[in-house]
């Protein structure tokens, strides 16, 4: 008989013996921000990694660089991207570079080891060593690339968090996780790009945000920022191939729950979505939309898609059908090298509503 711990951990186990406690911090928001459940603590200053990617990316729709440029929502979906590096993923990032002007060698990321394993098979069999136009962050750095241009700053200096681009970047994160002034921390991204930290219930917030822009009625009557919030969830949402890639599971989640929601990977073991509003987040007392963010305090990965797909469930987010797609990953099962159970993963974290 297994044991049974009551904390708020993913566990797992190997013959009944505990190998692993995975501690396990979420917070889900209405679309005032008000905290409607939580696991852990809901607190806790959380660097949002590239899960903060559409707040950036509004930004730099804000710039008026999409329209100069003629970026289309299949670029714009790439900008908000943690890309597998397929060559769908690096010949978007070079037709965004060509459409406003800009070389591979202005990018001030680096290359790296491309997250589809596919890829990196391929690449190591063509000894291929990967430049910056691979990085999974090649469309975030184009779009900062462009919206730097549009606002008539430094090209040179768009990474940098002095450059007129970065700071409206700062200025869009404080708007979407209505943050004070100062409220946030900034820290260096692995792609070269700052990027900030807050309180994990301000990450659910910001994902609210979005998916409130994109639930109203008619486009006409809304203001600039709520049409360009609503522009960036529907990019995401339409264009879900591109803003991860094959077998990935911001890819399988969005195609999935088919315009519903948006989801989006932070590195460390962060995630965020926003869920459009529907009868079942007013059944779960949401004042509109619904923001949830998650945080698996050692990063593991895996983990966290177990504990993002369990959160939907007791959530009861979107059709049986669509929660079922993500069985892959909220797999209780572990097998070892041959296909034999050697032990088993047990989400043992109930959501709580706030007090």
């Amino acid at each position: 008989m297994r044991t049974v711990i009551s904390t708020d951990y993913v566990v797992t186990d190997r013959a009944g013996v505990i190998e692993n406690r995975h501690a396990l911090h979420a917070a889900i928001v209405d679309g005032n921000g008000r905290l409607l459940y939580s696991v852990g603590d809901p607190s806790r200053v959380t660097l949002a990694r590239s899960a903060t990617k559409p707040a950036q990316a509004l930004a730099i729709v804000e710039t008026g660089a999409l329209e100069k440029f003629n970026l289309d929502d299949a670029d714009l979906a790439l900008i908000c991207a943690s890309h597998s590096s397929e060559e769908r993923h690096i010949l978007r990032a070079r037709n965004i570079l060509d459409k406003i002007g800009a070389h591979e060698e202005d990018l001030r990321c680096g290359g790296h080891a491309p997250v589809s394993r596919e890829v990196n098979r391929a690449w190591i069999k063509a000894d291929f060593t990967p430049s910056a136009i691979c990085s999974n962050c090649s469309g975030k750095h184009a779009g900062m690339i462009a919206g730097t241009k549009a606002l008539g700053a430094d090209v040179q200096t768009y990474h940098l968090p002095t450059n007129l681009m970065q700071c409206k970047v700062r200025e869009a994160v404080d708007q979407v996780c209505r943050l004070g002034e100062g409220e946030s921390m900034w820290g260096l991204d692995g792609c070269n790009l700052p990027t900030p930290a807050f309180p994990l219930h301000r990450l659910a917030c910001m994902y609210a945000v979005f998916a409130a822009g994109a639930s109203g009625d008619s486009t006409d009557s809304k203001d600039s920022t709520t049409r360009s919030l609503s522009r960036i969830f529907n990019a995401m949402s339409r264009y879900p191939e591109l803003v991860a890639g094959d077998e990935r599971f911001c890819t399988i989640l969005m195609t999935a729950f088919e315009g519903l929601l948006i989801g989006k990977l932070g590195a460390d073991g962060c995630y965020g979505i926003g869920v459009k509003e529907t009868e079942q987040t007013k059944k779960l007392g949401s004042n509109g939309a619904l923001g949830i963010a998650v945080k698996v305090e050692d990063g593991n990965i895996d983990i966290l898609y177990l504990a993002v797909a369990e959160i939907l469930e007791q959530l009861g987010i979107g059709e049986p059908r669509m929660r079922q797609s993500l069985a892959q990953f909220h797999t209780h099962e572990i097998k070892n090298t041959v296909g034999i159970v050697t032990g088993h993963v047990s989400p043992q974290f109930k959501l709580r509503p706030a007090s």
